[in-house]
């Protein structure tokens, strides 16, 4: 049965060895089931329930990967994206002040909009209009920001000031003198812990260990139980027991699309539509190139039918409560193991779907943020592995894409850093006389970011 749905030995592998690419790729992503809740449960973000985005990420995953599975048939899975979840918690939620539930409804719209987008073919005119550089340095910046964020969370990087509340919600720091960040207390245990965290799981990435920050955070985990600065009690569990009949998530069905009538939510839902297309593509024809699956002309076959997984992954994941699904590039260890077929994807899911009983572990762990630090740092390194494919002797092509990298982390924004490397991206190859160069609908977006900034307030205000 195996064989006739996947062409299994026609593809030159074995049932064994997608089953052991499946569980490959599961151990390389499965960080994402402490990470992302943690992302989104974020006090100074979006603020949902941890233990409800937890299992929201593993039905996500299962669901998309299921899909991609069947569908399409390919050894690729897929689960809620880094970067994705930072611009919905911090920027959506954390900037902009608007509640998860209206952002998993922006979410929603930005997964049809990816479906409607498949279907018509229009996605070759975007990926053609987002600058190549530009398309690097969002990379780079988001895995800065992301980084940036670790630090803070470890204690590594810390602030001078007091914390501002709005309705009763941490949303920044107040001091009579500039802010200036600077080196945490080294004395502290959850610094000292997320130090050790870090290198283990750097280390584990140098040696090439597969699942290197899956591993990384259990070491941290453990090391943190020792030191009691991890215990069920503040985790908000009963007890030690790290196996639980899974709840319905808190977070499932509570979309508001009442709020989305606002013209705050415009620029996001376009942000959240290229941030998944651009990721999908890229990492299917990566991951497609390393297995060897491209045609002569550098294409994916059944493109259409891997991206309807991304799409559908992400609206099926809006309505079970977390931030946008799409393609992981760790689907490439498994390949690299052999597997060549949707039963590698069928395998991954499966685990996905095990792992739903083992939230409480994922809430033990997750909620420290010495345990799940190290992991951001980590991601957001592999994040700037690209940093050298941006053309820096072109001045008109680098100074953008530093702009883009730079200003994401100091201004705790993605949007701001994409929206000013579109705007000088666009005005430095007109007045470099390279304006030919640029497609039209770059200069569209570089319009819009600027009338953004000039007419609409950044800021959302309820009413």
């Amino acid at each position: 049965m195996l064989e006739k749905l996947f062409h299994v030995r026609a593809s030159g592998s074995s049932i064994r060895t997608e089953i052991l690419a499946g569980i490959t790729t599961f151990m390389t992503m499965a960080y994402i089931i402490f990470v992302n809740p943690a992302i989104l449960s974020d006090e100074f973000g979006a603020g949902m329930d941890f233990e409800s985005v937890a299992i929201a990420t593993c039905l996500a995953s299962a669901f998309a990967t299921l899909v991609m599975a069947f569908v399409a048939k390919y050894p690729i899975a897929l689960a809620p994206g880094m970067g994705l979840n930072a611009f919905f918690s911090y920027e959506v939620c954390g900037a902009l002040g608007l509640d998860w539930k209206i952002a998993l409804a922006m979410v929603f719209v930005s997964g049809c909009l990816f479906t409607i987008l498949t279907f018509v073919r229009a996605r070759e005119l975007i990926v053609k209009a987002i600058p190549k550089n530009l398309k690097f340095a969002t990379a780079v910046g988001i895995g800065v920001f992301i980084a940036y964020i670790g630090l803070m969370k470890a204690g590594i990087v810390s602030f001078t000031g007091t914390p501002i509340f709005v309705d009763g919600k941490p949303v920044g720091l107040s001091t009579s003198r500039e802010i200036i960040p600077e080196l945490g207390n080294f004395h502290l245990t959850p610094f000292l812990l997320a130090v050790f965290g870090l290198i283990v799981t750097t280390a584990l990435m140098a040696r090439r260990i597969r699942g290197a920050v899956l591993i990384g955070i259990i070491v941290t985990g453990i090391a943190a139980i020792i030191f009691r600065e991890v215990t069920p009690e503040k985790a908000q569990l009963k007890s030690w027991i790290p196996v639980a009949m899974p709840k319905w998530p808190e977070s499932a069905f509570a979309l508001d699309f009442k709020g989305l009538w606002t013209t705050a939510v415009i620029g996001p839902i376009i942000i959240l539509l290229f941030f998944d297309m651009l990721d999908t593509i890229g990492t299917l024809i990566g991951v497609g190139g390393r297995a060897g699956m491209l045609d002569k002309d550098g294409n994916l076959p059944r493109v259409n039918r891997a991206l309807l997984a991304d799409s559908t992954g992400t609206i099926f994941g809006s309505l079970i409560g977390t931030s946008t699904t799409t393609s992981y590039i760790e689907s490439a260890a498994g390949i690299a193991d052999g597997g060549r077929t949707g039963l590698t994807a069928v395998v991954v899911a499966a685990c996905f779907l095990v792992s739903i009983f083992f939230i409480p572990l994922a809430k033990l762990f997750g909620t420290s943020p010495c345990v799940t630090a190290p992991a951001l740092i980590a991601v957001g390194a592999m994040m700037m592995t690209v940093i050298k494919e941006i053309q820096w002797d072109d001045w008109s092509e680098s100074i953008p894409a530093f702009l883009t990298i730079i200003i994401m982390p100091l201004t705790y924004s993605i949007a701001h850093g994409l929206a000013v490397g579109f705007i000088f991206y666009a005005v430095l190859k007109l007045l470099s006389g390279k304006g030919r160069d640029v497609h039209w609908l770059a200069y569209l977006l570089a319009a819009i970011f600027l009338c953004r900034y000039i007419f609409l307030p950044w800021k959302f205000t309820a009413g």
